[in-house]
């Protein structure tokens, strides 16, 4: 059976957009598939496992092929360049689906892309001799850990709501914790609170404590600052309590 190989109707139908990440999931052939659109094309991706669909050596992923190559001999296994060269490419896979899922606000697939970097940047610190190549690859572990925090921080609420504001908030914690221990790592921690990534993650931890925090401890806090005369406080206070309040009754079913 021949398959039409122009895809100018596809480009034409789904124009590319700069502003934004262009991404749209659609079922072909009895199958969900996540489509990237670039400025000179389409990226395809599968949901499971490889984002290219390929089982490597038989394994789901690359990942899971040099992992067995290693629990086989452990202290004596390296990371050979072919080795090197077919972990970038899935590197390079799950970066383009992590993005995608994130946009698609799905936020666990989102984790579990996440995660399967971050273990996989683990093995190869462990397996490669190549400390260049190592770094090149560990100067994204900032990111990716923003990402996955965000995202899992994301997904709590997604089912929880108001009850799951506490673990959202711990996940954040954590995970700047991770960011700051990299940092102490590297011994640069002295440019920890600076670093973007840091700034935004506290941002983002503000933004979800001042929507879930709850009333009463809003109420708490303005009694404590009407009675030490802090008025400016108070009023930002009652704000936030009347944004609460007004928030709770639209959620409330009719």
């Amino acid at each position: 059976m021949e398959y039409p190989q122009n895809i100018d109707h596809i480009l034409k139908q789904w124009p590319f957009d700069p502003s934004t990440i262009n991404v749209r999931k659609l079922w072909i052939d009895e199958r969900q598939v996540i489509q990237l659109r670039l400025d000179m094309g389409v990226l395809q991706m599968e949901v499971v496992h490889r984002p290219d669909g390929k089982r490597p050596h038989g394994a789901k992923t690359y990942f899971e092929y040099v992992s067995r190559l290693a629990a086989k001999a452990p202290d004596q296994f390296h990371l050979l360049p072919e080795h090197c060269a077919e972990i970038d490419r899935e590197f390079a896979q799950y970066y383009h689906r992590r993005i995608c899922w994130l946009q698609l606000q799905e936020f666990e697939p989102a984790v579990r892309d996440a995660e399967h970097t971050l273990q996989l940047m683990d093995f190869c610190k462990r397996y490669s001799h190549d400390r260049d190549w190592s770094v090149a690859h560990e100067q994204y572990r900032p990111f990716v850990l923003y990402q996955r925090t965000q995202a899992a921080a994301l997904a709590v609420l997604e089912h929880e709501r108001d009850a799951g504001a506490a673990t959202a908030l711990r996940i954040v914690d954590d995970g700047l914790e991770e960011i700051r221990q990299l940092f102490i790592d590297y011994s640069a921690e002295d440019q920890y609170d600076s670093d973007e990534l840091v700034i935004q993650l506290r941002e983002f931890r503000s933004q979800l404590q001042k929507r879930f925090e709850p009333v009463q401890t809003l109420v708490d806090q303005l009694e404590a600052a009407i009675a030490a005369e802090d008025y400016e406080l108070a009023a930002q206070l009652r704000d936030r309590i009347s944004q609460q309040t007004d928030s709770a009754a639209r959620s409330k079913p009719a």
